[in-house]
């Protein structure tokens, strides 16, 4: 698997408080996990949107990570509010995870992160263009 990296990526990661950029710094590690550990990713690219670190596959739809100031005990996976990501995600683990709208799966600091569920959800965000006509986007 090809992994292109933006180094303004990093300089942003490192503007994040110290227990935050811990935390986000995870949910990296597992988007590029899974890129690396899906069949269907040949190459996936760390860049910035709208100023956050965001994941981006051919074959699928963009994952962005961030923390807002304005809510400082909570950090986020964002995914495009224009797909079914988030509905699926929801119907597949509305017990495991708390949910923005139809656009992000919100963490508390505290929160222990499901790592296998929330893989399944990064899956199925990087191969949305080949799933996106299956029922529950074929999970």
């Amino acid at each position: 698997m090809v992994k292109r990296v933006n180094p303004k990526v990093a300089e942003v990661f490192n503007k994040y408080p110290d227990d935050i950029h811990e935390k986000l710094m995870f949910l990296r590690k597992l988007v590029l996990e899974t890129a690396s550990e899906a069949d269907e990713v040949t190459a996936i690219e760390e860049t910035l949107k709208w100023g956050e670190p965001s994941y981006l596959a051919k074959t699928g739809s963009t994952i962005r990570i961030d923390w807002k100031k304005s809510n400082p005990a909570q950090y986020a996976m964002y995914f495009n509010c224009k797909t079914k990501l988030v509905d699926t995600f929801r119907e597949l683990y509305q017990n495991l995870f708390h949910f923005d709208g139809n656009r992000a799966i919100v963490f508390d600091i505290g929160d222990e992160v499901p790592i296998a569920e929330l893989k399944h959800c990064i899956l199925l965000a990087l191969s949305y263009h080949k799933r996106k006509h299956l029922l529950l986007l074929g999970a």
